[in-house]
């Protein structure tokens, strides 16, 4: 939502590997290894991880609520109230999704979670490549010296290609409004407004889904789960191409709701 007043990218997953792999060397030569070690620096990393989220969140909330009339310190209270819930919601969630599948499992590959556990067992067995790190940390200096964003560089080269593919679509689909020609700024702009809410409403709705999923994946009926027993994928399965034709459906779906005019 904050992409409406505008955003710039917080850097939360580099710095929460950057901080694992000082942390997990630290700890190493400090003789902490083995699980033990392996544990402390995840949590450490954890700690940072949130610490920056929350930083960045903090500071586009007090320009929004600049915006709408609020004053900080309510703002720093409806901050406390989010992080007191989300942590809750957020643990619950992440108890029933491991229930559900497992994490790192092909129904839940989590890229960011094994990306942290690669680096953190690698730290501490000796094994991590480094050249591949500074060989990294080199191509992003370059790419940044070239004048393009770094961070969605980066996310596209560990993310799982099924799911870069809709963020390109999505971009180029933005790029398209954005350059149109013969168009007044605030046409242009009441469109990018309207992308960016239907593109986060689906957002949300693939968040609740995914939870429905887990719900029904570990209540049993009988030796099957309640999942199992409603899949109909054996029955009704239009493959390869039935996928591409309803992410073109939802494509197009997207195209009209950025055209369509608000109500006043």
């Amino acid at each position: 939502m904050v992409g409406l007043v505008g955003s710039s990218n917080n850097p939360v997953s580099g710095m929460a590997i950057a901080t694992l792999l000082i942390s997990t060397m630290i700890l190493k030569a400090t003789g902490m290894i083995g699980m033990s070690g392996m544990v402390a620096a995840i949590s450490i990393g954890s700690v940072i991880c949130i610490i920056a989220a929350i930083a960045g969140d903090t500071s586009q909330d007090l320009k929004t609520g600049f915006l709408v009339g609020s004053t900080p310190k309510n703002q720093q209270i409806g901050e406390l109230i989010g992080v007191v819930a989300s942590a809750i919601t957020i643990g619950g969630v992440l108890y029933l999704l491991n229930a559900a599948w497992q994490y790192g499992t092909d129904q839940l590959p989590a890229p960011q979670a094994v990306l942290m556990k690669m680096v953190v067992e690698g730290v501490m067995n000796g094994n991590l490549p480094w050249a591949l790190v500074f060989s990294g940390v080199f191509i992003a200096i370059v790419v940044e010296i070239l004048g393009i964003p770094v961070l969605p560089f980066a996310v596209g080269l560990y993310l799982p290609i099924h799911l870069s593919t809709p963020m390109i679509v999505g971009g180029l689909v933005r790029l398209y409004f954005e350059k149109k020609k013969n168009e007044t700024d605030k046409d242009r702009k009441r469109k990018v407004e309207n992308g960016v809410l239907y593109s986060s409403g689906l957002i949300a709705g693939e968040g609740l889904v995914g939870i429905m999923l887990a719900v029904f994946a570990i209540i049993k009926v009988g030796d099957q789960s309640l999942g199992d027993v409603i899949n109909l994928s054996e029955i009704i399965n239009l493959g390869n191409w039935g996928g591409l034709a309803f992410f073109a459906v939802l494509t197009l779906s997207l195209y009209y709701m950025i055209v369509k005019k608000r109500k006043k």
